[in-house]
């Protein structure tokens, strides 16, 4: 290869002009390579620069010639790279001398000949190298002189470059932090809910900083911190923790109001942060107070970058940059939450006022279900109230009047019963095809439920006061998260004034003289303007009401609920044990007492009989032959004999006897496939069929407790049964039970009444009605009673003498 020689000022002039045409690194070290080439034709040249003097490695920017570098990037000692390196001075390389390893990070096809290195320094600093390889001739030392002639022109035009690109990269990184700032507070300023901001924040942070997390800290008091989101994987801490002043880094940082950097694994802080953390412990962190209008809302911590590296001041400033965009959002998104709680609070005072300005119930309903719609997003609201020992829906939102067998108000009210088991408050949701409940059976229920309604959210909570459940309040939503925290506390005190409200109203209903005293003295006032002979007239009247209601005798009956309890039955169980050969019923068919329902096999049972008989006969006429040869001796042997065998023959008989199955009572066969029964094997007392007696039935009349004291055993009753409308069955008080049992919200005793059943139409668990007579009364004792005890109980209750 022979090299061309130019002057010195010739390179120098030459190579600065191509230089100065381009800016940036690569292009100048082409230019620098395809120089070297055009020297050395049909040889080779490589540009090596140093790009991070920290960490040095050498990194291929420009290739010429018939060569190829394995890697852009070169360990900094590998190899003959290393060598110019360490020595920082031309080199020279015959191919010969040369093992293939120590220049590995060259591709070479051709037979390499020489291999030369010029170091490229700026101000005594190693930037770069020129790498040439000759594969015709040798390089002489002549040769490498150029070379090294070339790399000194070349140094200062590579440097400035490599200073260019990063001042570029500077600025780029720059404006591209600003546009990130600038795209984080537009996005941060376009949300104003808090519960959509505070994981938008978080995620945000992490993208910015390309971070394993972010934990997100608001201030919940003066003193305390609360972990309001987390994006990403802290294994250190969950959502919800609370980290008091002087706890942790978050609260430090809290306390202090300035941002904290921690890059050394082995910090304090962090060892403790990590303790008990095996695998994705911290160990890079930085954390920066959220400060809007000099007043702290929170901390922002951003755990471990994903390359590895520690976080660095350019990080922290970066953060502290966000934070205080991310201040600015989370305050007015504060706001706009505290502006809402205000408006909840006044709705929730105008509504307060309503209910309790009236005693009006079905007023007081109507303002709970469509009062509250101007601040809660619900779809429908619902009231049921306890009556009886059941939940009754009495006012539904947008509903004047709730009409009698309303499918909507029945599954809801079913839903309500359901949900007033629990006493508690009840937050059913439905996302998609998920709904947010563990129990099967419940996410059943609700899945058919909301199916059918059209919701996706349903809220009650009980109503419940010193006394006892007043009812249940509901609300409904297709949108599953129509529910913030501050209506859900609105709800809660909104509920216990409603309970209030509900049951200062029903008291006032139950209160007599309310109702009646003003009417009284209305019809007072009237009657006194009637003339004198009217007011005569009335008064001669209201005196025969009195001596009829004194003196005329009417039937006095006490009438209760009646159910029909368990018929009496009786088991057919033979007495001897056998094969069943033949069975005569089936179930429901009628039997009386002593009919044969099935015979087993007799066989044994006959012959044993026979037997017996034989003996009996030949013992007698021993008997006989004695006395007739007037052997008393012998004679009283036999009919000793002869006794025993007659007892023999009658317990043969019984046993024959046995083998047929009969009815011991009269009454209707209830054992099904009774047939089956052929061929079957029994022991004595095994059960072959049952039999129920339906000639007679036992009627149970539940009494309340007021009437009890007029019943007495062998009165006469009449029931009447829903199954027979027509019909009224009679029938004698048996007994009066002598304890009461509870019933619904009473407690009731009940009268057994027999009744007569001959067809055996009278079934177990049938009901109905029932009328016990009680004897003839004064028509005031049998029309008056009840009122008179109500009043006479109230009286009692207010006075107590």
């Amino acid at each position: 290869m022979a090299i061309h020689r130019p002057d010195s000022a010739d390179v120098s002039r030459k190579l600065l002009a191509d230089f100065l045409r381009e800016l940036e690194v690569r292009p100048r070290c082409m230019i620098l390579a395809q120089w070297v080439l055009d020297l050395w034709p049909g040889g080779a040249a490589v540009i090596y620069l140093i790009e991070d003097q920290e960490s040095p490695q050498w990194t291929a920017k420009a290739v010429a010639g018939e060569i190829q570098a394995e890697d852009e990037a070169v360990p900094f000692e590998a190899g003959t790279l290393g060598l110019l390196a360490e020595r920082r001075k031309p080199l020279l390389f015959a191919g010969r001398e040369l093992a293939r390893e120590q220049y590995a990070h060259l591709h070479v096809r051709k037979t390499l000949v020489s291999l030369a290195y010029v170091p490229i320094m700026v101000e005594d600093v190693l930037i770069g190298a020129l790498e040439a390889a000759s594969f015709d001739r040798p390089i002489s030392q002549d040769d490498l002189v150029v070379l090294e002639d070339i790399g000194g022109y070349a140094g200062p035009g590579l440097s400035g470059a490599l200073e260019y690109e990063r001042e570029r990269s500077t600025q780029l990184q720059s404006i591209s932090r600003l546009t990130q700032l600038y795209d984080l507070e537009k996005v941060f300023n376009s949300i104003l809910e808090m519960d959509d901001l505070l994981p938008i924040v978080a995620s945000k942070f992490r993208e910015v900083f390309e971070a394993q997390a972010v934990n997100l800290w608001l201030v919940k008091d003066q003193n305390e911190l609360l972990l309001m989101n987390q994006e990403g994987v802290d294994p250190t801490v969950e959502v919800g923790a609370l980290q008091k002043s002087g706890e942790g880094i978050a609260a430090g940082v809290s306390d202090s109001g300035e941002p904290s950097l921690i890059s050394d694994p082995e910090d304090g802080a962090l060892q403790k942060r990590n303790h008990g953390i095996e695998e994705g412990g911290i160990f890079s962190l930085m954390a920066a107070p959220l400060v809007a209008q000099e007043a702290q809302v929170g901390v922002v911590e951003v755990i471990n970058r994903l390359d590895g590296r520690p976080f660095d001041d350019d990080d922290l400033f970066l953060l502290a940059a966000v934070c205080e965009t991310a201040a600015g959002a989370l305050h007015n998104a504060s706001l706009v939450q505290a502006e809402r709680k205000v408006e909840i609070l006044e709705t929730l005072v105008t509504v307060s006022k309503e209910i309790t300005s009236t005693l009006n119930l079905d007023s007081v309903l109507q303002t709970v279900v469509n009062g509250t719609k101007a601040v809660v997003p619900y779809d429908r609201a619902a009231i049921a109230l306890e009556q009886r020992g059941k939940l009754q829906v009495r006012a539904v939102s947008d509903l004047q009047e709730i009409r009698p067998g309303d499918a909507d108000v029945a599954r809801l009210r079913d839903l309500l019963e359901w949900a007033a088991v629990a006493d508690d408050e009840i937050h059913i949701t439905q996302h998609g095809d998920s709904i947010d409940t563990e129990r099967e059976e419940t996410q059943a229920k609700f899945a058919e439920y909301f199916n059918s309604s059209g919701m996706h959210a349903f809220y009650a909570i009980p109503l419940i006061d010193d006394q006892g459940r007043v009812g249940m309040l509901s609300f409904e939503s297709a949108d599953p998260d129509f529910l913030t925290e501050a209506h859900l506390e609105m709800i809660r005190v909104l509920a216990a004034q409603v309970t209030v409200a509900v049951r200062n109203a029903e008291l006032y209903r139950e209160v007599p003289f309310i109702g009646v005293l003003e009417p009284i003295l209305q019809k007072k006032r009237k009657f006194l303007a009637l003339e004198k002979r009217r007011r005569r007239m009335l008064v001669g009247v209201a005196l025969a009401v009195v001596v009829f209601l004194a003196v005329f005798p009417l039937p006095l009956r006490v009438q209760g609920n009646a159910t029909v309890a368990p018929q009496s039955a009786a088991l057919v169980q033979p007495d001897v044990e056998g094969v069943v050969r033949s069975v005569y019923v089936k179930e429901g068919d009628a039997v009386k007492a002593g009919t044969v329902l099935a015979d087993l096999q007799d066989w044994d049972y006959r012959s044993a009989l026979a037997a017996a008989e034989a003996k009996h006969s030949a013992a007698q006429a021993e008997m006989n032959r004695a006395l007739a040869a007037n052997d008393g001796s012998e004679a009283g042997v036999q009919r000793v004999q002869a006794e025993y065998w007659a007892a023999e023959v009658q317990r043969a008989r019984q046993r024959l006897e046995a083998t047929h199955l009969r009815s011991p009572i009269e009454g209707i066969v209830a054992t099904p496939y009774l047939e089956t029964f052929v061929g079957r094997h029994l022991d004595k007392g095994d059960t072959l069929a049952q039999v129920i007696n339906t000639s007679a039935a036992l009627v149970d009349v539940s009494i309340d407790q007021e009437e009890v004291v007029l019943l007495k055993a062998g009165e006469t009753a009449s029931i009447k049964l829903e199954s027979f409308p027509t019909r009224t069955f009679k029938g004698k008080v048996a007994i009066v039970s002598p304890a009461s049992q509870p019933q619904a919200d009473s407690r009731v005793f009940f009268a057994r009444v027999n009744v007569f059943n001959p067809q055996g139409v009278i079934r177990a668990g049938m009901q109905g009605q029932g009328k016990v007579w009680a004897g003839w009364r004064p028509a005031g004792y049998v029309l008056l009673r009840r009122p008179a005890m109500w009043i006479w109980g109230k009286l009692w209750s207010w006075f107590g003498w």
